[in-house]
């Protein structure tokens, strides 16, 4: 009973909107805290930093133990990535080490409980499950992005290899160059160093931007928005079978269902009335003989 109750509390810990909060507000100051780390200060503050650093883990590790607390069956706890993150990041930023060979590690540590920003908040996991599973459509748009990259690189270096040499060298440097155009940085130096020899080279170069950063782009564009949909629509529906509502698709089931039992307990009530023909055949002639 007590360890009901200890969940129940758990449990309204948890959901509480304000836990919420103080936990995003904690992580923000380890951010800071990280950040100030970064320069140079006195040994008193770096004193006080690493105390400060100390409470925020120590903070950290109650969180989880009440988010493990509020999880009604506890091996369910670690199926959630997040949680096995959450809790890999704050075991490891507990061990002593910061005199140690592998203090380096622990700093890494530290610097990735800034991601528990996004295990905390929901809309920052719909966008991260999102572009997760956008990367195997997104892979398809790399592919054939790297081929029009590998082509136009073989025809950068055969034509404005004698003219750069630093840009246009060789097809690997040539590469480099063409994401320099896509991006746009003083592009239009290096179009009109090329145009000086070749006045139809701007061709080249517009139709490359236009390939990589118009198109291409509105397509990963498209495929993120169209993925971030199906992943809102999911977790509405996750949340509407949560919460007990009915679906289109329940509501179909339940209508077979009720037929079915309507044609089982009287299998002609559904059926349409079919005229009896021989008895209509029979009045016809009477009715005949009596006009």
């Amino acid at each position: 009973m007590n360890f009901e109750r200890l969940q129940a509390q758990s449990q309204a810990i948890r959901d509480n909107r304000a836990f919420e909060l103080f936990v995003v507000s904690i992580i923000v100051v380890s951010a800071l805290l990280i950040g100030a780390k970064t320069y140079h200060i006195s040994d008193t503050w770096m004193f006080i930093l690493n105390i400060l650093d100390t409470g925020i883990t120590v903070i950290f590790l109650i969180e989880i133990l009440i988010r493990f607390l509020a999880t009604p069956q506890k091996s369910r706890f670690f199926h959630n990535g997040w949680n096995i993150f959450d809790t890999l990041v704050v075991v490891i930023s507990l061990i002593p080490i910061e005199h140690s060979e592998t203090a380096m590690i622990g700093r890494l540590v530290r610097i990735f409980r800034v991601l528990r920003m996004v295990s905390i908040i929901p809309e920052l996991r719909t966008l991260l499950n999102s572009l997760l599973r956008a990367l195997p459509q997104l892979g398809y748009v790399i592919l054939l992005m790297f081929i029009i990259y590998y082509i136009y690189a073989a025809i950068g270096t055969t034509l404005f290899a004698h003219i750069n040499e630093v840009l246009w060298g060789d097809i690997s440097i040539s590469m480099l160059t063409l994401f320099r155009v896509m991006t746009f940085e003083d592009w239009t130096d290096v179009m009109y160093e090329t145009m000086a020899v070749y006045p139809l080279s701007w061709i080249y170069y517009l139709t490359f931007i236009f390939l990589t950063t118009f198109a291409f782009l509105n397509m990963v564009i498209g495929i993120v928005v169209n993925v971030l949909e199906d992943e809102h629509a999911r977790e509405r529906a996750e949340q509407d079978a949560a919460d007990g509502k009915a679906t289109l698709d329940d509501l179909t089931r339940e209508v077979r269902e009720l037929k079915a039992l309507l044609l089982q307990s009287a299998p002609h009530a559904l059926q349409p009335e079919v005229p009896d023909t021989e008895s209509v055949n029979a009045e016809q002639p009477t009715n005949r003989g009596s006009e």
